[in-house]
Order: C-alpha cells, then structure tokens, then sequence
C-alpha cells in the first residue's frame, strides 16, 4: 500500500512538472493533474490538499537537485571569477529543465506563507554558494553582492522564458554584467 501511493505521488509530480513546462502555473490544475495520471480528480486531493502544495512539494525535491548541479558546476572550474561565472551560466543551463517551471513558481501568489519561507529558505542556500567566491575576489559586501548577483539571474531567466532574445545572448549578457559588477 505504501509503496503504490509513494508510486502514486511520484507520477503526480511528474504530470506536474509536464503541466507547468508546457503551459506554466495556470496549467496546474487537479482535473489536469488526474487526467495524466489517470487518477480520478478527488483521488488527487488525498495527496495534495492545494495547487500551491503540489508547487511546494516540487520546490522540495527539486530545489535541492537543481541547486547540486550548480555546486557541481561551480566545483568543476577553478578560480572565484569562474565560479561565480559557473554559478550564472548554469542556473540560466537549467531554464530549459522542466524541472525549473516548479523553481519559477515559487514566486506563485497562492503560495502561503509558510511555503513561500521554505522556499526562500532554500533559494538562500544557492545565493550562499557564491559569498565565499566574491570575498576571495575582494568584495566588501559579499552577502549583498551574492543577492544582487541572484537578482541578474533571476531577471536573465525571465527574459529567457519570454524568448524576446536568444538564451545565449541573454547568458552572455548576464556573465558580463555580473562580472564586471563584481570585480567594480
């Protein structure tokens, strides 16, 4: 019993990260989520009391894997300047991961509070990896510049998602942009 329902929540986060690749927050729905899973629609809401709870279990378990890869990322090269260039370059890799629509909506309004704490949580986990490169790179403020250099991501990813430029140019532009901030 236990193991077909852990089978059970698996595929219901699977059909949620499909659901939100394609067509982001508002495509998350219970009829949407039952109809690939082949769940009947109350059977959905024994597993997830909400929208915004399918959200947070997502941001649960794929946080941390989305944020391994950018630790692995940065642990592969050498140097403070190209960790945090590594640091960039591979949470904008990730936008094209479904994996990522679930991270996105983490800034989701039905989000309660309690959600949006872990979430954010977590997300200063991934800002922390990067302080320790910006002191070796002399910064006065590394914890401010680790935020601010988050803030370029985060707009970077927008602007990938909206495809208004190609997600090269937009990489580009923000490895610029972020470096030269950072070295003043």
């Amino acid at each position: 019993m236990a193991e077909h329902r852990s089978m059970q929540r698996a595929a219901l986060l699977d059909a949620a990260r499909s659901l939100l690749s394609e067509g982001g927050t508002e495509a998350l729905t219970f009829p949407a989520l039952a109809e690939r899973t082949g769940l009947a629609r109350s059977s959905v809401y024994e597993y997830f009391r909400s929208r915004a709870a399918v959200v947070e279990e997502l941001c649960e378990v794929d946080f941390p894997l989305w944020a391994a890869e950018v630790e692995a990322a940065m642990a592969a090269v050498d140097g403070a300047g190209a960790k945090v260039e590594a640091y960039v370059r591979a949470q904008l890799v990730l936008v094209g991961d479904r994996r990522h629509r679930a991270v996105v909506a983490i800034s989701a309004s039905e989000l309660d509070a309690g959600a949006r704490e872990k979430i954010r949580a977590a997300h200063g986990g991934l800002v922390a990896m990067i302080v320790e490169a910006l002191r070796e790179m002399g910064h006065a403020e590394p914890r401010l510049a680790a935020m601010l250099v988050q803030g370029v991501v985060d707009s970077a990813v927008r602007r990938i998602e909206l495809g208004a430029e190609e997600p090269a140019v937009v990489a580009e532009a923000a490895v610029a942009m972020v470096l030269r901030g950072v070295r003043g």
